[in-house]
């Protein structure tokens, strides 16, 4: 398909209702407690994704609640790294469309001359490269819920072919002339400021107001910070989740994270960690662990963000696995006993453990506890570990 074939990696990005909950193991059938259980786990889904108890969060939530079972067009506003679209999600799911497809567009990541294809499809030699007919996101989105993320980098002109498809719900395909029905549930989202753009003749008012039936505006995570000891240990068990990783921090790290300022919000903070879980894997952060440019500005801003005690009762409560591991309570016998043999033998046993269930693997046993390969290496050969001589070295 020429230049639009390099788009098809977006196709991806669809989902589906039932791609999205949880499966509910159960052996009765009977409909009405299936959507019972789908809906307390999107109701779990909807407070997981959009943590925080901040007055500003709990508007959101409520904002969602209000829209998600009509049809009608939403407008997200935001800076980047707020949530956008983990907000549309949450309306596509919480509404009568959420067992249909959510798909996502981002109108600023595709060339201007390519939108029109990939919105709405081509036919069979509309264009150089156009060698087979292909739908568009409309038509993959029927029946469910289009996300038009950064919908202030679209074109005057595009514009144009959107509000009609918004006030006649028809399209037709580029090289087209027969014309489809659109059921689909428009869901915009952007950071900027789409009032200004329409004075300054950058953005069709008519389409604007199409747009901006409900809209829902996303708090800054400077605005929410009270909402930052929860979402530490939210994105904490996301990292562990999906890439088998941990970390933790101390009352007094997340404090100076409270006072630094977060231009890129929550997307920012969650990289911050993701970085810390790999510079300390399974360690305990302290503040003076935090990255410079993160120090520089809490020195500047010492008399800003949470308190310890804001802290200390969410962040106390931390994963008691990882808490073993590095705070382990023990009780010194009255007779005393050897400390270096103790720890040896600790060490010894974990390296041990990690050996078998890694399958004598020394790549995966050192990923496993943490360490260096070649760490792990001098340790086996320290304390004399030999490997189960049917594996092969890695």
């Amino acid at each position: 398909m020429g230049a639009v074939s390099n788009q098809g990696h977006q196709h991806t990005d669809v989902d589906t209702g039932s791609n999205q909950t949880d499966i509910v193991e159960n052996n009765n059938t009977d409909s009405a407690q299936t959507s019972r259980a789908q809906t307390v786990t999107q109701d779990k889904k909807l407070f997981r994704c959009l943590v925080g108890k901040s007055a500003a969060m709990q508007r959101v939530r409520h904002e969602i609640e209000q829209v998600a079972q009509s049809d009608a067009n939403v407008l997200i506003l935001g800076q980047s790294g707020t949530g956008k679209e983990v907000v549309a999600r949450n309306v596509h799911y919480h509404s009568s469309r959420g067992n249909k497809h959510f798909v996502p567009v981002n109108c600023g990541a595709i060339p201007h001359d390519l939108l029109e294809s990939e919105l709405f499809g081509h036919e069979r030699g509309a264009f150089t490269g156009a060698i087979t007919a292909r739908q568009g996101r409309f038509s993959m989105a029927e029946g469910g819920t289009l996300f038009l993320d950064e919908i202030g980098e679209m074109t005057m002109a595009m514009q144009v072919k959107l509000l009609r498809v918004l006030e006649e719900r028809v399209f037709e395909r580029v090289g087209g002339t027969t014309s489809i029905t659109a059921d689909v549930r428009i869901i915009a989202a952007t950071n900027r400021n789409l009032e200004d753009m329409v004075k300054q003749g950058k953005f069709r008012e008519d389409l604007y107001f199409r747009l901006d039936v409900f809209p829902i505006c996303l708090p800054t995570l400077a605005e929410r910070i009270e909402d930052l000891p929860l979402l530490v240990k939210e994105l904490i068990s996301r990292l562990e989740q999906t890439k088998q990783s941990s970390v933790r921090f101390t009352p007094e790290a997340v404090v100076a994270l409270s006072q630094y300022r977060w231009p890129g919000n929550v997307r920012e903070l969650a990289n911050q960690i993701e970085r810390m879980a790999i510079k300390y894997p399974n360690g305990l952060v302290q503040a003076n662990n935090l990255p410079e440019r993160i120090r520089a500005q809490i020195s500047e801003q010492a008399a800003s963000g949470l308190e310890i005690n804001d802290v200390s009762q969410v962040m106390k409560n931390v994963d008691k696995r990882c808490q073993d591991m590095t705070t382990p309570h023990l009780h010194i016998p009255a007779e005393g006993f050897d400390l270096k043999t103790y720890i040896s033998n600790i060490e010894v046993n974990l390296i041990q453990d990690a050996l078998d269930k890694s399958g004598g693997v020394i790549a995966h046993a050192a990923k496993s506890l943490g360490l260096r390969r070649t760490t792990l290496a001098e340790k086996m050969r320290k304390y004399q570990i030999e490997r189960d001589p049917n594996t092969t070295t890695v």
